[in-house]
């Protein structure tokens, strides 16, 4: 009961989230039902098909990866002191954030299975005039085992990958024996263990520690091979949260990659690219070199959002830009990779935008839908990942209030930061996109 409570009990906002995982779900859902409808109508063609269901996977990982940005910004299933003595721990909370996803998935899909029934016309009304009938095999036996399996892909795999993602971890450190001879260990640990294990050898032959005038050293009955391990040094500890994220190289290499392979598939130019119902001449280097440049910027993507940070506060900066710029500087790792996703779904809308510049219909309603479900999971996980960033520094913000910082100060902040990333990754991705686009509409 006190589960269905924190789940029901929730904020306007924390639920029109889940209503978006929800919106989420079904529309892959439908995506995963017209491929089926698609092979019922055409049998013969199972290489479009089957190429059909793999354009899919996009979606579906667009969901997915707005499923676990919901999941940890729920507020209801956040590790709480005195939460454990009622029998709400983290593994309890973890399966309660599973549940709830589950849930909103499965809203989805059941919300997916009703529309594309009423498309087919195994519901009362047909809408559209029957339009839409055409391409979901409309009439023909629709099996209830590839529809189910289709319809459980998005709900089974969000859940798992939620709960993975939240299962509980010890902070402590496991301390693992040194499978060492003494001596050396002695040797390695240098004076300080071999003094304790003096000391220790002086008391198992009978000899008083107290004798020297110290009281009993509790960490000199420890055997030195199963000591805990040596604390950091103090240039580690000092590490903040504002360092500058690794990676940045590889990713302009993978995106340099990306390009290229993009400009050698350019030189046979493909008639329909980002066509959902056939592969372009060409594709398959096409394709990769995209997933290349994908994964290069979302590689990138906390390094930049680092270095806006820094740009904010050269040159003699005030409250303000400092204020702004320590904040990018320590989420940049948490901002970034979203933004670096929003980068990459752009540059590819950009693109597809360009290519189907002609006089036909090339972009069809599934397309449509397909690019409307990733280009919204993508823009709906950065704003999620926003408010997980706003909760995150809620205590800095109470504490500078508390300071007498205004209010207008921190808003002002915000909106600087929020300008900064638009400012720099917009020209960006621009130019991603049309260098990109550049060889296959020559």
């Amino acid at each position: 009961m006190l589960d269905l409570r924190l789940t029901r009990a929730a904020r306007p906002a924390v639920q029109l989230r889940r209503l978006l995982v929800a919106a989420a779900s079904a529309g892959t859902g439908f995506l995963l039902l017209s491929c089926l409808g698609y092979a019922l109508k055409r049998p013969e063609a199972a290489g479009s098909g089957a190429l059909r269901l793999a354009w899919c996977a996009v979606p579906v990982a667009a969901t997915v990866y707005l499923a676990l940005a919901v999941a940890r910004t729920d507020p209801g299933t956040r590790p709480r002191p005195g939460l454990s003595a009622i029998g709400l721990g983290p593994a309890r909370l973890m399966a309660i954030s599973a549940l709830v996803t589950a849930l909103s998935s499965t809203l989805g899909s059941l919300v997916a299975l009703s529309l594309f029934l009423h498309l087919r016309g195994d519901l009362p009304g047909l809408p559209f005039d029957g339009a839409a009938a055409s391409f979901l095999a409309a009439g023909k036996y629709l099996p209830r085992a590839a529809t189910l399996t289709l319809l459980a892909v998005v709900p089974g795999v969000t859940t798992i990958a939620v709960a993975l993602a939240l299962r509980p971890r010890d902070p402590r450190l496991v301390a693992r024996p040194q499978r060492r001879y003494l001596p050396f260990v002695r040797q390695a640990a240098g004076p300080a263990a071999e003094s304790r294990a003096a000391g220790t050898d002086a008391a198992g032959s009978g000899a008083a520690p107290a004798a020297a005038g110290a009281p009993p050293d509790p960490e000199s009955r420890i055997d030195p091979r199963f000591a805990p391990p040596p604390r950091p040094a103090k240039a580690d500890e000092d590490k903040g949260p504002g360092d500058t994220p690794a990676g940045l190289p590889w990713a302009v290499a993978l995106v340099a990659a990306g390009l290229t392979a993009q400009a050698y598939a350019g030189r046979t130019p493909p008639t329909r690219p980002f066509s959902f119902t056939a592969v372009p001449t060409g594709a398959g280097l096409f394709l990769l070199g995209w997933l290349l440049t994908a994964v290069g910027v979302v590689i990138a993507a906390p390094g930049l959002t680092h270095l806006c940070g820094r740009l904010l506060q050269c040159a003699r900066p005030g409250a303000l830009r400092l204020l702004a710029g320590r904040g990018l500087m320590a989420e940049a790792t948490r901002i970034g990779r979203p933004l670096g996703i929003l980068c990459a779904v752009t540059a590819a809308g950009y693109a597809m935008t360009t290519l189907y510049d002609s006089p036909g219909r090339p972009f069809g309603p599934l397309s449509a839908l397909g690019a409307l479900v990733v280009a919204g999971c993508a823009f709906a996980t950065l704003l999620t990942v926003a408010v997980e960033t706003r909760q995150g520094r809620a205590g800095t913000t109470d504490a500078l209030l508390r300071l007498g910082a205004p209010a207008t100060v921190l808003r002002g902040a915000a909106a600087l930061r929020a300008f900064a990333l638009l400012a720099f990754f917009a020209p960006l991705t621009l130019a991603i996109a049309a260098v990109a686009a550049f060889p296959l509409t020559r």
